[in-house]
């Protein structure tokens, strides 16, 4: 097998696998607590105490209210960094960790990192803002203004790491950017052009977003409710996915643990509209990753959807499933009943996520449910989760703009 690299020309193919996973969440922190909350249908919904919400009707969201960047962050002065710049650093050493790679080693390998975002350190910005506002320009914190680059984020990796032979990129494609740079590090590990790959995504909560959702009036007042008759929106939360990437002869070579194996990807972006999804955009994207992964419809198993519980995104997502899948699709899940819509870190969480529902043999389920929106139509694995072998999983990134990003991830076998 083949494929391009980017001078365009031909080279040999390297399978790709997940070998370590970096997890911050409102459900767990770690991939084995992070799976045992998804098998137990863990809520992270809770009032949220980042910032003020005086004037909110209704303010819950998926916070993380025990985060100790200080346990992760050894190399770096954690006051210079932005949450989600902590998150992203943090994530990335516990994924380093999770994998027994030897960081020295890593030091004289080609790499990369591509952390994909929503807002970067718009929480700072926040601040920066309100400062500005009551106190002038002149009384604004420079430790707090140095912090809001949203290069920062993958940047911070490479420094706390100590890693000088990569590329550090942050993709800011919004909900869909976790599952776009994970996209990126495949095949950059594919191709042979770096030796492993620190992928995923991070965001922190922030005023500014919370307040664009409720303004939208998408803001669910207590639960999500993805699929649901009476579902009445998201709720914004926050964390970090961090995935190790690499060839599967370099795993092999070094006997380390494969959680699974990327089989492919697909991107488009239609501009449709500025917040509306599109569903034949949609179905186009998951065919895309199909072909890419060279896997037939009727092979796969489960979707983790975008699954936002908005009527707009539910409806389209599940009329698209349905337009590649025909009549009867696969079991399809969204795991944001549980965690919330972590932005940015959303489809790398729901890509970890798959790939534990694989080693672990069951299907996460989507909770808080009543009964499914007839619009929608799919078994979404109502409130409890179900044991499944699972091989083959589809992972949705959906995001404003039109930008669509789906993964394929596989049970590693020896033979494919």
């Amino acid at each position: 097998m083949t494929a391009p690299a980017r001078d365009g020309s031909a080279v040999a193919a390297h399978r790709v696998v997940l070998t370590g996973f970096g997890v911050f969440s409102s459900i767990g922190v770690g991939a084995a607590e992070f799976a045992e909350g998804l098998r137990s249908g863990r809520s992270g919904a809770k009032p949220i105490s980042a910032f003020d919400t005086e004037g909110f009707a209704h303010a819950n969201g998926c916070e993380i209210v025990d985060f100790e960047p200080e346990k992760w962050i050894r190399n770096l002065d954690v006051a210079e960094l932005g949450r989600a710049s902590q998150f992203s650093a943090a994530a990335a050493r516990m994924a380093v960790e999770d994998a027994n790679l030897d960081v020295d080693v890593l030091r004289e390998q080609r790499g990369l990192i591509s952390i994909g975002t929503t807002d970067g350190e718009s929480f700072d910005l926040d601040q920066l803002v309100e400062s500005q506002i009551a106190h002038g320009p002149e009384k604004m914190d420079s430790t707090i203004a140095r912090r809001v680059r949203a290069g920062r984020l993958s940047a911070a990796v490479a420094h706390e790491l100590g890693l000088t032979d990569v590329e550090a990129v942050t993709i800011p494609t919004a909900c869909a950017a976790g599952n776009y740079a994970i996209g990126y590090g495949f095949d950059a590990v594919r191709t042979g052009e770096v030796d492993f790959a620190l992928c995923g995504g991070a965001d922190a909560m922030c005023r500014k977003t919370f307040a664009g959702f409720y303004r939208l009036g998408t803001i669910a007042p207590e639960l999500c409710q993805p699929f649901d008759v009476d579902r009445k929106g998201i709720l914004t939360g926050e964390g970090a996915g961090v995935l190790v990437l690499e060839s599967l002869e370099s795993a092999l070579a070094r006997g380390a643990r494969i959680y699974a194996e990327v089989l492919g990807y697909g991107l488009n972006c239609d501009a449709y509209h500025q917040v509306a999804p599109n569903q034949s955009s949609v179905a186009r994207c998951m065919a895309l990753a199909l072909e890419n992964a060279g896997v037939k419809p009727g092979e796969v198993d489960l979707v983790s959807a975008h699954g936002t519980g908005t009527k707009a995104n539910d409806i389209t997502e599940a009329r698209a499933i349905r337009e590649v899948y025909g009549a009867a699709p696969p079991r399809t899940i969204s795991i944001k009943s549980m965690l919330g819509h972590t932005m940015g870190a959303a489809s790398a969480l729901a890509a970890i996520a798959c790939s534990l529902a694989i080693v672990h043999r069951f299907i996460p389920p989507t909770i808080n449910h009543t009964a499914t929106d007839p619009e929608c139509e799919v078994d979404c694995v109502p409130n409890q989760a179900v044991e499944a072998d699972l091989r083959i999983v589809q992972n949705n990134g959906l995001a404003f703009g039109g930008n669509n990003a789906v993964v394929i991830l596989g049970k590693y076998e020896e033979h494919r």
